[in-house]
């Protein structure tokens, strides 16, 4: 193995116009897309990653072929942690948190793929993992959807065999804290007393107007709240934990191990849901979960099901996956044949690697779309 090296770095922007209103409690979403990577190496190998971007997708690309790339051509894949030692400091005024780390994080999970498939292993009994059947829950619910809309899609999501589901809360921007319990209470009702529901506030509030809210819902058996106040004010996130017993989640906005470490340091969190293709890769995810395991802590990562599912089952803290019910196409048109979700669980398949094969001709149709 030592004597395999990287010979090309290629990126593809794999982007669609959302279709529908999709709205949170901050934004509205208009456009959704991947960066997909493929990495290229001597011995005939390719590894593959992700990362995604509702903005900045030209950005990740032209970092990865102008900043990345000279910087990885005749290395090892295997030297993941020098690699990533070497790229962090090279890149530290730009890259320690942002788009940036978003390009770093797709390639190096391509180096894990070539890992894996030059193993001849599932990544996920590479990482010490024996069970490739993983927990995973459906998340949407917009705010931009009436009371209505959102009941009958949480009642979709139970019908498609879900048993844990997610749904957003702050209406109005937030405004309009009681309208969300009155939804929430809908939603409940709807679903019935032996579904998991957890709720996503989107950084709206500030700790305060979270702490009532989340005890105006306490009876609805609430199993997580994310990101209930802004995702950077560690204070206000340790405020809401002391003043709710709801299990707070966060974690997906962190890009380095320091992030979480500061979660977890000021008692900010009870699910830690740092996301690989942001936070670093795997070579970064890997360190935090260790961190999320000494204090005791659930990892359940956020979106990318299927670049995170060798994680969750690899790590005796993971929990579940998430599946995003926006991405669904665009997810179904960049790979051929992923596994799909069957009674809320992912089987991860035994395949080396991530186990997952692009569809090169939707992605030759995304270059010829983007004039690349």
């Amino acid at each position: 193995m030592k004597d395999v090296k990287i010979t090309d770095v290629r990126v593809t922007l794999c982007d669609t116009r959302v279709k529908g209103n999709f709205a949170d409690s901050t934004r509205q979403v208009e456009t959704i897309g991947f960066a997909v990577v493929e990495v290229d190496t001597n011995v005939g190998v390719t590894g593959i990653g992700v990362t995604y971007h509702e903005v900045g997708g030209e950005a990740i690309r032209e970092f990865i072929r102008y900043a990345i790339k000279p910087k990885f051509i005749g290395r090892n894949p295997f030297e993941t942690e020098m690699l990533y030692e070497e790229t962090f400091h090279y890149m530290r005024g730009v890259g320690r948190k942002g788009l940036a780390f978003c390009a770093y994080s797709a390639v190096d999970i391509a180096l894990w793929d070539i890992k894996g498939k030059l193993l001849n292993m599932p990544l996920y009994r590479l990482l010490g993992g024996n069970n490739p059947v993983v927990p995973i829950y459906a998340s949407g619910g917009w705010t931009s959807y009436s009371t209505e809309e959102l009941v009958a899609e949480a009642k979709m999501m139970v019908a498609r065999g879900y048993t844990k589901i997610k749904l957003k809360v702050g209406v109005d921007g937030g405004r309009n804290p009681m309208e969300d319990v009155r939804r929430v209470a809908a939603v409940r009702e709807a679903i019935g007393p032996d579904i998991g529901f957890m709720l996503d506030a989107n950084n709206v509030w500030r700790a305060a107007t979270a702490i009532q809210f989340a005890n105006n819902i306490r009876e609805y058996n609430i199993e997580f709240f994310e990101e209930p106040v802004f995702a950077d004010d560690i204070p206000g996130l340790a405020e809401f934990k002391r003043g709710t017993d709801i299990p707070l989640a966060t974690g997906e906005h962190e890009y380095t191990r320091y992030g979480i470490r500061d979660l977890l340091l000021n008692n900010a969190a009870d699910v830690v849901q740092c996301d690989s293709t942001r936070i670093g890769g795997y070579t970064e995810t890997l360190r935090a979960i260790a961190m999320t395991q000494a204090w005791n802590k659930a990892y359940a990562p956020h979106g990318m099901e299927h670049i995170h599912m060798h994680l969750v089952a690899a790590a005796p803290n993971g929990i579940m996956l998430e599946r995003l019910f926006m991405f669904e196409d665009l997810v179904n048109n960049v790979y051929l044949d992923a596994p799909q979700p069957v009674n809320g669980y992912l089987t991860i398949p035994e395949k080396p690697g991530l186990g997952l094969e692009l569809n090169q001709d939707y992605l030759a149709e995304c270059r010829e779309r983007n004039g690349v």
